[in-house]
């Protein structure tokens, strides 16, 4: 299990575990979109299943943001003391900040959802 978490989180292929899903980390805190391979180039496993594949992506992607947007709430607010108009205002620039890391994550986790490893 601990392979398989710490595949995900470095964004390897589900079935090799070995290249990376994404080309590069060039979009991790910036504002262009991560490109991603079609297939492994090492398995040639096919991330995309089927056409409007990532379309459930999105979801993962709504509760990434909810979870973050409840985390930097509770940290401003409650812990930090901040007024509510700093607390909105800062889970806006990190909802910024992070988007291409939910975006690479979301379809990372999707992946993962519906990667069953083939029995021998």
């Amino acid at each position: 299990m601990a392979s398989l978490a710490t595949s995900l989180l470095k964004g390897k292929c589900p079935q090799c575990k070995k290249r990376n899903i994404f080309n590069a980390v060039q979009g991790l805190f910036f504002f262009s979109i991560p490109e991603m391979d079609q297939v492994c180039k090492n398995c040639n496993f096919k991330y995309e299943k089927e056409p409007g594949f990532f379309f459930g992506a999105m979801f993962v992607s709504y509760a990434l943001a909810v979870a973050e947007f409840i985390a930097f709430s509770i940290l401003f607010y409650f812990i930090l003391k901040m007024p509510i108009l700093y607390t909105f205002f800062g889970v806006i620039f990190f909802a910024l900040l992070l988007s291409t890391t939910n975006y690479r994550y979301s379809r990372i986790i999707w992946i993962y959802l519906f990667y069953r490893e083939k029995k021998v």
